[in-house]
């Protein structure tokens, strides 16, 4: 028999895998070694049995029912995360010799960018680097390629804390909403394509969550890799492999969370607003001290970046903040600074905690 020990959970800012909420992690916990009336860990069981054949599609059913998705759309369940999306999307969607367009605001869509115009003879119409990506383009701000297959975005870009505050103007748009996923509401009908990575905001790593228009699937060019081509998951229902099926029982588990928590994709956004402007206010009480990444207009309700003019305070800010059973506050390595990950579980107390801390680090050290 083993000794029980309890650990007190810490507020964890972790920008991925970051923060479950606490309800599905018992949930978890108590249906770990057997799932009711199955008699199996979720762990154990088939993903053809009826038991996670009912899990998928209650999983599936809980993103219709939020994102109000009608039957115009397949949802899908895949792995590879987003790094797989910057291939597949433009293998899907960009017959030979055509081209999308990307707007690059920051790492991620970079990355997929690079990835696109690898593949294809797809443009960047529109690049945030010259300004170190501290915002997102505004309506005329770019001029689209009429004959583009699609117009790329990312919603949210984590590393640099900027992030549209709605879907930018153009024709069948592609998202990569990994980051704000489930976090506010999203007009679906007017993507093609819908992608999140699951470990920010919907569930674990190993699954990730693909909104794809029906129509599309007509002009996919044949010859692509079987896992490549979204017409083997479609016709095999997310089983054309193994799927990650531990993820995507959490995941649903999330779904119910949000649905029985908030009501609403609209509800949790004012959630997710009032709970980032805690450190926003900080942040601009204290603006010789912290200095912000994103222009004010673009910031992110989910990652919020800052600096300090003295490169000192950053192992010392987050070294005090550890104390305080505030962890996972470093900046991505390729930018450095502060980053607070603030997802749909992370608590009202948490992000409290944090801004009081904040606030008393700017008054000794400002």
């Amino acid at each position: 028999m083993s000794n029980a020990v309890t650990v007190e959970r810490v507020y964890n800012f972790s920008a991925g895998p970051a923060v479950l909420p606490e309800p599905v992690l018992e949930q978890v916990r108590d249906e770990m070694l057997c799932l009711p009336g199955v008699g199996s860990s979720v762990l154990e069981i088939s993903h053809r049995s009826p038991a996670f054949e009912e899990i998928l599609d209650n999983t599936t059913q809980g993103i219709r029912n939020l994102f109000q998705v009608n039957d115009d759309y397949e949802i899908l369940f895949l792995q590879g995360g987003s790094r797989l999306q910057f291939a597949m999307v433009p293998m899907n969607l960009i017959p030979a010799g055509e081209s999308a367009d990307y707007l690059v605001t920051g790492s991620w869509s970079q990355k997929a960018a690079q990835e696109a115009v690898g593949l294809t003879d797809s443009k960047i119409v529109w690049d945030g680097k010259p300004d170190r990506y501290r915002s997102v383009p505004q309506t005329g701000d770019y001029e689209t390629n009429t004959a583009a297959r699609y117009l790329y975005y990312c919603s949210n870009e984590t590393i640099q804390g900027v992030q549209f505050q709605d879907h930018p103007e153009g024709k069948n748009l592609v998202c990569d909403a990994s980051s704000d996923f489930l976090s506010r509401p999203m007009d679906i009908s007017k993507h093609a394509v819908v992608y999140a990575c699951a470990q920010k905001n919907a569930g674990p790593a190993g699954v990730n969550v693909v909104i794809l228009r029906r129509d599309l699937l007509d002009a996919i060019p044949d010859g692509l890799p079987g896992y490549l081509d979204y017409r083997s998951h479609v016709d095999a229902g997310s089983r054309y492999n193994t799927p990650p099926t531990f993820a995507i029982y959490v995941t649903g588990l999330v779904l119910n969370w949000v649905e029985q928590q908030f009501g609403s994709l609209e509800s949790i956004q004012k959630h997710n607003e009032q709970k980032c402007a805690l450190l926003y206010d900080v942040i601009d009480r204290y603006s010789d001290f912290y200095i912000g990444h994103a222009v004010e207009r673009d910031r992110s309700k989910m990652n919020v970046t800052f600096k300090f003019d003295n490169e000192k305070f950053d192992a010392l800010f987050k070294t005090m903040a550890a104390e305080r059973q505030l962890t996972n506050l470093g900046g991505h390595r390729s930018v450095g600074g502060i980053r607070a990950s603030i997802y749909n579980a992370m608590p009202v107390a948490g992000v409290q905690t944090l801004a009081d801390f904040m606030e008393e680090f700017a008054q000794q050290n400002g």
